[in-house]
């Protein structure tokens, strides 16, 4: 029989939203009962154990943080995956499995990158010249005339082959939306599948092109995706695959062909389009990423690329010294208001910031703002960094980073001062250039801070996992030492 409880609900205003269902029988109340005491458990099992974490805390020597500061796709997340790699390397394996739908996202957009380009190419046939090739982005050239733009499409015409491939590179729309509803829960991404249309300018298509697909830093991803792999390896037929690998193993050699084809290498050039060094670049790898049995490897981690937004906390412990040390590592993602933001008094208790900034983003333009040169966007960071009070005692590790990009934009040919226009005429050559921003960014951090303090400075290609780990390990090292001196614990 339906309850006839009635329940006094004057002067309290939450009382009659906890009342029950009106015409509740007594099974569906004993269920609701049931219910109400099961998330009452869990709530104070969470409760019990942050306030055992608290006292933990209070008995230990305080954590050791570290913030990551840097513009959007400066290597942050490079970086914080080298320092799991290296303190958690365990942990980071088991996490294979989940980065295989990053990886296959990634190789999906650079052959959207591709398609949208040849509709680009398709759309202005011109026949071809022998007027030399512009290797820089487009959208840094200070005048777009009609002989600039008509540059862009000067190269061997596309022709009915490449059409076909289009075509049969279709399926990959279906994929991309899969692949992002995989990673990101509905309405929390920050950008549905890429539209790909044959009409449009090509300044609109390039818009399209800077925005990625984003997750938010407190969306655990990863662990979603390791449950969907064991529920299909336990489920799941032997050999069954998900859509997404059955259609990218199915265009693999479709996706070859595009990718290693002479006339569309020559578009992508005269459209200034380095894939290659763009993050999350893996067509060099197609036989391999595109097999029904991939697992990423540690490298393909590594150069994965995922948009992450807000701030994360990422904790280690680490043995210095015989005694075990608390590691924790606060990444500050997304877009360029967020890394502006009034965060320093929140992370004013850091031991050190860890800013990177990217020697390759010279010839570059910021997606949020097209009008801010990348490397000199770093500058201006940099400097408000290296000035604020409250991080006057905090120590500064400068990470010039993306060194392997930058070496090969200057053998390309592209030249250094041409953007940066400071630099003048000097030799267009990397210890030349590297050695100019190094002195740069270091008299800004002599000028600027509000009391003296050493400068760090490292040459990066965080990619690069041998290298980046000798550097993080000498990092943790000093910043241990320094911590210790502090606190008069060491000599």
């Amino acid at each position: 029989m339906p309850s006839k409880t009635k329940i006094d609900t004057t002067g309290d205003p939450l009382a009659y939203l906890m009342l029950p269902p009106p015409n509740e029988t007594e099974e569906q109340r004993q269920a609701r009962l049931a219910a109400e005491a099961e998330a009452k458990r869990i709530s104070d099992a969470i409760d019990e154990e942050l306030q055992r974490q608290a006292k933990a805390e209070k008995r230990s020597p305080k954590p050791v943080k570290i913030l990551l500061l840097g513009q959007s796709e400066s290597g942050k997340s490079t970086t914080l995956k080298n320092f799991q790699l290296m303190n958690t390397p365990r942990a980071f394996r088991a996490e294979r499995a989940s980065w295989r739908a990053v990886v296959q996202l990634n190789v999906v957009r650079s052959i959207r990158v591709i398609l949208d380009a040849m509709s680009d190419a398709q759309a202005h046939q011109l026949p071809q010249t022998s007027s030399p090739i512009r290797t820089h982005a487009p959208e840094l050239s200070h005048s777009h005339s009609t002989s600039s733009i008509a540059s862009r499409y000067r190269h061997p015409p596309l022709t009915a082959e490449h059409q076909v491939l289009k075509l049969r590179l279709a399926p990959l729309v279906q994929v991309e939306e899969a692949l992002i509803r995989k990673l990101t829960p509905i309405g929390s991404s920050e950008l549905e599948a890429t539209q790909l249309r044959a009409n449009g300018s090509h300044a609109d298509r390039a818009r399209a092109l800077d925005k990625e697909v984003a997750v938010h830093s407190q969306f655990a991803w990863k662990d979603m995706l390791q449950r969907m792999v064991g529920r299909i390896s336990s489920e799941g037929e032997e050999g069954e695959l998900d859509e997404p690998t059955r259609i990218l193993h199915a265009c693999a050699a479709d996706m070859f062909t595009l990718w290693h084809d002479p006339t569309i290498k020559a578009m992508l050039r005269a459209q200034a389009i380095r894939l290659e060094d763009l993050p999350g670049f893996f067509l060099h790898s197609l036989e391999r990423v595109t097999h029904p049995k991939y697992v990423p490897t540690d490298d393909d981690i590594l150069r994965a690329r995922l948009k992450t937004l807000g701030v994360s906390e990422h904790k280690f412990t680490i043995k210095e010294g015989g005694m075990n040390r608390d590691l924790r590592i606060y990444d500050v993602g997304g877009h360029r208001s967020l890394v502006r933001a009034a965060w320093a008094p929140f992370f004013d208790d850091m031991n050190a910031i860890l800013f990177l900034a990217p020697l390759s983003g010279f010839d570059q333009v910021l997606a949020e703002d097209e009008t801010v040169n990348r490397l000199e966007d770093s500058v201006l960071l940099w400097k408000s960094i290296c000035s604020n009070p409250l991080l006057g005692k905090t120590n500064l590790i400068l990470f010039l980073n993306k060194i392997d990009i930058f070496r090969a934009k200057l053998d390309a040919g592209i030249r250094f001062g041409q953007y940066i226009i400071s630099y003048g005429n000097r030799p267009n050559d990397y210890d030349s250039t590297s050695a100019y921003m190094r002195r740069k960014f270091g008299q800004i951090h002599k000028e600027y801070s509000p009391q003296a303090r050493k400068f760090y400075c490292h040459f990066t290609a965080v990619t690069n996992t041998k290298s980046t780990s000798e550097v993080l390990v000498n990092i943790q090292e000093m910043i241990i030492v320094t911590n210790l001196r502090n606190l008069n614990l060491a000599d």
